[in-house]
């Protein structure tokens, strides 16, 4: 959790630093993969300790809905490890709510770092893919990839973007906001 917070806090000076550099710069330096790296790896063991089972079937979800169900839990922050093909909800310290994924497949890799939401849409057609339905689009770059519902077999499959259950998918959608961190360690 230590490391966590370190990375929170370099990427926040970072945040404030970026003033005439463009948003992808920064997010994907080699410190920030590394410490998405590590904040992946942390989420994994809070997993275990906080809902006591080391992983879950393929579309599966686990979501604390008396823990984190107001702002004054903590801010959001969602965090992604690649490797486990999960999502990590956190609001301040506290893991609330973790999922399976499907991210991008080889040759469309999701890309790994600190990517702030910049958009959300509830219902997102994708200009990329023949007008593929992206339900609860949270879009975190300015290529196209965003967190939304979608086919979710539990291992890369994606064009880049990270597909999440429909139910988790609508209920991150509800807690999270523009500017909310996602955290994309490999």
């Amino acid at each position: 959790m230590r490391k966590l917070a370190l990375a929170l806090a370099v990427t926040g000076s970072l945040v404030l630093s970026m003033t005439a550099v463009p948003a992808m710069a920064w997010v994907e330096t080699p410190e920030a993969k590394a410490a998405a790296a590590d904040a992946a790896a942390d989420a994994h063991a809070d997993m275990v300790a906080t809902f006591g089972v080391e992983q879950l079937r393929a579309g599966q979800y686990l979501w604390d809905d008396e823990a984190g169900a107001s702002d004054q839990d903590g801010e959001p922050r969602v965090v992604i490890s690649l490797s486990n093909q999960m999502a990590y909800l956190y609001r301040g310290d506290r893991l609330v709510a973790v999922t399976t994924i499907s991210s991008g497949k080889p040759g469309n890799d999701t890309p790994t770092g600190y990517f702030p939401i910049l958009e959300k849409k509830p219902m997102h057609r994708s200009v990329k893919y023949d007008n593929a339905p992206m339900p609860h689009m949270q879009r975190i770059d300015n290529y196209g990839i965003a967190l939304h519902a979608g086919i979710n077999p539990g291992r890369p499959a994606s064009h880049g973007c990270i597909r999440l259950p429909a139910k988790f998918a609508a209920k991150l959608f509800a807690v999270t906001r523009v500017g909310t961190p996602v955290i994309i360690g490999a």
